[in-house]
């Protein structure tokens, strides 16, 4: 049954496969932040234990935590650097609010930030780092982890209780 009389629309293939290359290429940055399984750690602070996500490599360390709709209890992410160096962080797709300690090379805190999602506002360490934690917006704050406190685990030369 026809509706509507008069010259039919065409559709332009070219232009077609234009708008869904397009549509799936915006989707990209998403699909890698959610489908990329990085490895784990535990780290441990005062009695607390945390599962965190490792980014070692520059495109993991730029993903971090992008696109991620929750991040509960005591996860997060530990951004490793090769060496001491100074270490400012963002939060460009990032959804969810975030408290990141900046931790020398034993894992001691020297500073820590909390960051507002979705916003390209800069927060960074007051000295060279090696490392940087996301946590929950307000975790280190809730536990009274302050500057000066050292976390343990593999990655800072020491073990962390299991």
């Amino acid at each position: 049954m026809k509706l509507a009389s008069g010259p039919t629309p065409k559709t332009n293939p070219s232009l077609f496969g234009f708008w869904v290359c397009c549509a799936l290429l915006s989707l990209a940055p998403l699909a890698r932040a959610q489908m990329a399984v990085l490895p784990e750690t535990t780290l441990q602070a005062g009695m607390q234990l945390i599962h965190a996500e490792l980014a070692t490599t520059p495109d993991q360390r730029e993903t971090g935590l992008m696109y991620r709709r929750e991040l509960s209890g005591n996860h997060g992410m530990l951004f490793i650097f090769a060496d001491d160096q100074p270490v400012c962080m963002w939060m460009k797709n990032t959804l969810v609010p975030l408290s990141v300690a900046f931790l020398d090379d034993q894992g001691r805190i020297t500073n820590i930030a909390d960051m507002k999602p979705q916003t390209l506002e800069t927060h960074c360490a007051v000295q060279n780092v090696r490392f940087a934690l996301e946590m929950p917006l307000g975790w280190f704050a809730q536990r009274g982890l302050k500057p000066g406190f050292r976390l343990r685990g593999k990655p800072f030369g020491t073990t962390a209780a299991r």
